[in-house]
């Protein structure tokens, strides 16, 4: 009886997942599709289109810059656009690589190239290269509408910036972002990847996100289309310049000023390779214990949380008899279900689903090594900076 009891537990777990949790795994909230629900009195009139800039943080970008400036330049939108790079104190050719795409494309007046300064106290190194640049934008005589923070590695098809436009213009979102497509190579990225995109969206429901009658916010940092004006009432970046997830504060941020939109994007995404599971260990490590606000209970609810979620279903169905292991399999087949759509969305085939289970305890122990680096001293590990506070400063 306990055991049947228990078993039932995980089955819960994801019949809620499935049904109650804003359809998340559907993947439904894609910029492609929300471009084709906008009217045309929701757009700009001719002529009327917004002055945007881009705000671009680059660190020892140098193998990616350029062509993420070049894809900018040639966005296929009709209003003013420019784009200020803040070479975050590079060790690389980073500026150089960024002018020389300005001026291949015979754009240099359109792209200023400033050297950031040193990173102040309470600052995390992007956030303070973005307010670098923010700064330089505030400060023209005619400020743009709208502001896109990018990420040095992110590539636009030439439609993106219109399509970003076109969706915040529809309901007046205060903030745009896309979560572009993540580079998926080699057999590390193949298995990784589409679960991480599957348990942000599992976190933050991109449905309950972009219902103002939710209180759930989040963004990804990669490319976000803000409203100046909307972002100086909140505050501005300083209000949020020690965060290590920045975007996704960012997004709580906003949506205190009016509706934010997150979706998934086919067109946008980034060149940054993680070749070895020891890259993506890495990439979670630098913030996974941060998400978990610093606390250990927290931490051992989370394994507690993800052990029952995910290991138990495939453990009662492959040892256990009865009612236990029949609960077991339903739970496994819905989380293949659930996991399907991602893995499609990346070309995996739906089989991989079946692997779940693997992904997930990898993902903990990523996450246990982000409590680890923290309490070591060494937390927030990102482009030879620990930008994680440390123990003391965090209960005085």
């Amino acid at each position: 009886m306990i055991t049947a009891a228990i078993s039932f537990v995980p089955l819960a777990i994801w019949a809620y997942l499935l049904l109650g949790r804003g359809w998340f795994w559907l993947c439904r909230e894609r910029d492609d599709t929300a471009e084709m629900s906008v009217t045309e009195a929701a757009m700009p009139p001719d002529g009327g289109w917004p002055r945007i800039a881009a705000v671009i943080p680059a660190r020892n970008e140098a193998e990616s810059i350029a062509q993420s400036v070049s894809s900018l330049l040639r966005q296929d939108y009709p209003g003013a656009l420019s784009i200020v790079i803040v070479d975050d104190q590079s060790t690389d050719d980073t500026a150089v690589k960024a002018r020389d795409a300005a001026l291949a494309q015979r754009a240099d007046q359109r792209v200023v190239v400033v050297a950031g300064g040193n990173l102040p106290p309470g600052w995390t190194g992007k956030l303070w290269a973005m307010q670098q640049g923010l700064s330089i934008l505030e400060n023209k005589d005619e400020p743009p509408e709208f502001v896109l923070f990018s990420d040095a590695d992110i590539v636009f098809s030439p439609r993106t910036l219109r399509r970003l436009l076109a969706i915040a213009c529809a309901k007046r979102r205060v903030l745009t972002s896309l979560m572009v497509k993540l580079n998926c190579e080699s057999a590390a990225e193949n298995w990784l990847i589409p679960a991480f995109i599957f348990f942000f969206q599992k976190l933050y429901p991109f449905a309950w996100v972009n219902d103002a009658r939710q209180a759930t916010a989040a963004a990804a940092g990669g490319c976000m289309l803000a409203r100046r004006e909307a972002l100086k009432r909140a505050g501005g970046l300083e209000a949020v310049r020690g965060a290590l997830i920045d975007d996704c504060a960012l997004g709580s941020l906003m949506k205190r000023q009016g509706p934010i939109w997150l979706g998934l994007s086919q067109q946008a995404r980034s060149l940054r390779r993680y070749p070895a599971l020891g890259d993506i260990r890495r990439m979670v490590a630098r913030s996974a214990y941060a998400q978990l606000r610093y606390s250990p209970v927290r931490l051992a609810g989370t394994l507690i949380g993800m052990i029952t979620t995910y290991l138990l279903p495939p453990l009662f169905t492959l040892f256990a008899r009865g009612v236990a292991q029949l609960d077991g399999a339903i739970a496994w087949m819905l989380m293949v279900v659930c996991f399907a759509p991602t893995l499609r969305l990346y070309g995996r085939s739906a089989w991989s689903a079946l692997a779940l289970p693997a992904i997930a305890a990898l993902y903990s122990a990523f996450t246990v090594d982000s409590a680890l680096q923290h309490w070591r001293g060494r937390g927030g590990y990102w482009k030879d900076r620990f930008q994680a506070p440390a123990k003391k400063a965090e209960r005085a």
